[in-house]
């Protein structure tokens, strides 16, 4: 019998990050492996799936379907970011040279929105998709200095504060009071916290006082670490310019 109820949905939706996640198109048989059901049960999931264009079966295996690119866009109107956020990016990074990110907070989570990389450039840390490192980015330590402080220890309380490199900062004191100076000079910084070889530097976006919701909204770049420490007011500069204009 196929699964139903809860695990159901789980195990449709541990296929759908399969197929994601996978390099190219993935068969049934390679999926029941990965998500560890039977063939009889990924055949019974995968076809809702696809007949509500979240999958597409093509010759090769399953892939995915035109019903994602619509959840994003969906994913940005609910996000309410600036208007024109994608030219602002492109802008910025023609003036930097640096990749640039739209991030943001929103239902305990943070996610990166959008960005400059390309999607083929497998060796740039930062990509679309649910941040787990916010202690360890610019853009998330920029995002948790703008909550409140029991918003704050909840969100590190339920994703923690990994070492990923030996830069990064591990203490919930220490951290602390680098939120505090970055709420203070406006500006967050990471130098090779998250990856060794990256700086990354972000500013919030703050809103104006008739918005509402509980989203917060940062902007980002991201470059090797030898390249930022050559013109590092520079790069300072234009970012802050593309967040006035959001404004």
């Amino acid at each position: 019998m196929p699964p139903t109820g809860p695990q159901s949905a789980d195990r449709a939706l541990a296929i759908l990050d399969a197929v994601a996640d996978a390099p190219g198109p993935v068969g049934a048989k390679a999926l029941a492996r990965r998500t560890e059901c039977s063939l009889s049960t990924a055949y019974h999931l995968l076809a809702p799936l696809t007949a509500r264009g979240y999958l597409a079966r093509t010759a090769q295996g399953y892939v995915l379907g035109p019903r994602i690119p619509g959840l994003h866009r969906s994913l940005l109107r609910h996000l309410e970011p600036a208007p024109r956020m994608a030219d602002l990016l492109t802008r910025l990074r023609r003036t930097t040279g640096a990749e640039a990110y739209y991030t943001a907070y929103r239902g305990g989570l943070i996610t990166v929105v959008d960005t400059t990389a390309p999607v083929t450039d497998a060796g740039n840390p930062f990509t679309p998709g649910r941040e787990t490192r916010a202690h360890a980015t610019a853009h998330g330590k920029a995002l948790l200095a703008e909550l409140p402080r029991p918003l704050r220890r909840r969100y590190l309380a339920e994703h923690g504060m990994a070492r990923l490199t030996g830069a990064t900062i591990t203490s919930a004191e220490l951290l602390e009071a680098e939120l505090s100076r970055v709420h203070g000079q406006g500006f967050a910084v990471s130098i090779g916290e998250a990856d060794p070889a990256y700086t990354c530097l972000a500013v919030a976006l703050r809103r104006g006082p008739d918005h509402e919701g509980d989203a917060v909204h940062a902007l980002s770049v991201s470059l090797p670490t030898e390249e930022f420490r050559r013109r590092p007011r520079e790069i300072r500069t234009a970012l802050a310019q593309a967040a006035a204009d959001c404004a």
